[in-house]
């Protein structure tokens, strides 16, 4: 089976499970703290501090990416088996994919737009969202 085949198959056996919404919901609320931290360092290392929006970014991916290993880990996918490290190092993986959705799309918003560089790192990480559930769904946790 392709990779790609296989993906779709893990997919949609994933999207039949009622499991796997509950899932999804906890995620969600996991990203959200994850989402309102990551706001929060970046208001605070872009604003307070001064930081270029790429490296204040960049500062509130890594606090906020900590915090959300260790919920998910221990709460969202508690039923996956498998060693902390190695359940990491995919975590990060997936995460630094998603990292780059979110740069990607706050360039382009800060580009294209007037927003201001808070709104559009609160739309980036919106718009990363999926890419990281699927990766960790799928991989991370599998």
């Amino acid at each position: 089976m392709s990779p790609a085949a296989e993906f779709a198959y893990r997919l949609g056996a994933a999207a039949r499970r009622p499991a796997s919404w509950w899932q999804l919901l906890k995620f969600g609320l996991v990203g959200g703290s994850g989402y309102v931290i990551n706001l929060a360092v970046f208001a605070l290392l872009s604003g307070e501090l001064g930081m270029h929006h790429v490296s204040a970014a960049l500062g509130a991916f890594c606090v906020a990416v900590s915090s959300n290993f260790l919920w998910n880990r221990h709460w969202t996918f508690a039923a996956a088996d498998g060693h902390a490290g190695f359940q990491a190092a995919r975590f990060f993986a997936v995460s630094v994919a998603a990292l780059l959705v979110n740069l990607v799309a706050l360039e382009a918003l800060l580009l294209s737009t007037s927003m201001d560089a808070l709104a559009a790192q609160a739309i980036a990480v919106a718009i990363a969202m999926p890419f990281n559930f699927l990766g960790n769904k799928l991989w991370t946790f599998a």
